[in-house]
């Protein structure tokens, strides 16, 4: 009987001291930790569809003072409460990266309006360079690029942001809203200061998608694919209309014609240009001794002197003396390069023409116009895009 109460008691003093000892600090982090972590994923969760929401289903509908905040429940772990406040600021820097990766231009321009901090991450050439190749990539050259550092200089010269005057793209650039909204109050002349860096990419876009900057570019099947001008391409200045997302061209006078303008320039008719010779100089050619009959080419021309080029796309033929058999074609050979344009029917006096292979420069007369420079189209994009150009029916 001693013995049984002995046990008894011991097995209770035992039991005692197991209820009143508390765990090790360890089991209680990682209860904690896990229940932080299962909390932050949410609200970052929790956020990233307030953000999605919001900038995609209106931009214009953000205040200007928004906060991106979500309050999470209070946790109660081992008696102590812990409160979380998550805000888009507080996400770790890569997170925050890859969600302003994944705006479009709209949204980045919608966001940086919150706080100064986000705008100093929403101007960031490293979020802009994507957005601008992928519109405005394949038709911008070098030509275009010097243009806007001539545009960029002649602006701070003339300290252009200090004047206030009313600008439509001044006034784009220090607002920070949609581009849709911007446009809409383009008449407002209530001066503002832009906090866009001029020299910024995100303010060359900008500029781009307002039509407030020409660019130089060249133009497929210009004055709406007059028959003077199928299966060429002339240089032009150009402006975006974003309400018809297409162009307004303005051609280099011709002779003592004014400025030619074009509207509605699609983007499938325009390119940049593929090399830097300026329309009114000859272009000088590095591929004579490269070409074969077949080869694809495009070449100068102009109806006289006056005038600038533009390039005609035709191919390498062969010679009157040549039967065409591959097996004996020499007319690689020869000094004689014959420039075929299929495009105009056979006899015609645009039909044909030669060069000489060896000391080319500018041939022609007053008559049949002069050809100039000539560079072999090697790209299968290049061809293509001339195939799908040609005319439906055969010029005369």
């Amino acid at each position: 009987m001693l013995f049984f109460l002995i046990t008894c008691f011991s097995f209770f003093l035992l039991s005692h001291s197991f209820s009143i000892r508390p765990l090790p600090s360890w089991v209680s982090e990682i209860r904690l930790s896990s229940s932080l972590w299962f909390w932050k994923e949410l609200s970052f969760f929790t956020i990233y569809r307030s953000i999605k929401n919001s900038l995609f289903g209106g931009f214009w509908g953000i205040p200007s003072k928004m906060s991106f905040t979500e309050k999470t429940p209070l946790l109660k772990v081992e008696n102590v409460e812990v409160g979380l406040e998550m805000g888009l600021l507080d996400l770790p820097e890569l997170v925050l990266e890859c969600i302003l990766e994944r705006l479009p231009p709209e949204g980045l321009c919608s966001l940086g309006g919150v706080c100064s901090s986000l705008r100093d991450r929403c101007v960031s050439d490293y979020f802009w360079k994507r957005h601008m190749k992928e519109k405005w990539g394949r038709i911008l050259g070098r030509a275009a690029y010097r243009e806007w550092q001539w545009h960029m200089a002649s602006r701070k010269d003339s300290d252009t942001l200090e004047q206030g005057k009313p600008n439509g793209l001044m006034r784009l650039l220090s607002r920070f809203r949609p581009l849709s909204w911007i446009r809409s109050r383009l008449s407002n002349s209530t001066p503002q200061r832009s906090s866009v860096p001029v020299d910024s990419i995100m303010s060359w876009y900008l500029a781009l998608e307002t039509g407030r900057f020409w660019f130089p570019a060249q133009v497929y099947n210009r004055e709406s694919g007059h028959v003077g001008f199928m299966l060429s391409c002339y240089d032009a200045e150009l402006s975006y209309d974003s309400h018809t997302d297409t162009f307004q061209a303005r051609y280099p006078p011709h002779g003592r014609r004014t400025v030619a303008i074009e509207n509605g320039v699609s983007w499938d008719r325009l390119r940049a240009p593929p090399v830097e010779t300026p329309p009114h100089d000859l272009h000088m050619s590095d591929c004579l001794n490269e070409l074969h009959p077949g080869d694809h080419i495009e070449i100068q021309w102009r109806r006289n002197k006056e005038f600038p080029y533009g390039w005609w796309y035709g191919v390498v033929g062969h010679l009157e003396s040549c039967d065409g058999n591959e097996s004996y074609c020499r007319c690689h050979n020869s000094e004689t390069v014959v420039l075929e344009f299929n495009q105009y029917t056979p006899g015609s006096r645009w039909r044909r023409t030669s060069i000489n292979r060896k000391d080319h420069r500018e041939e022609g007369n007053e008559a049949d116009g002069f050809y100039g420079g000539i560079r072999k189209l090697c790209r299968n994009d290049e061809i293509s895009v001339w195939k799908q150009l040609w005319p439906a029916e055969v010029l005369e």
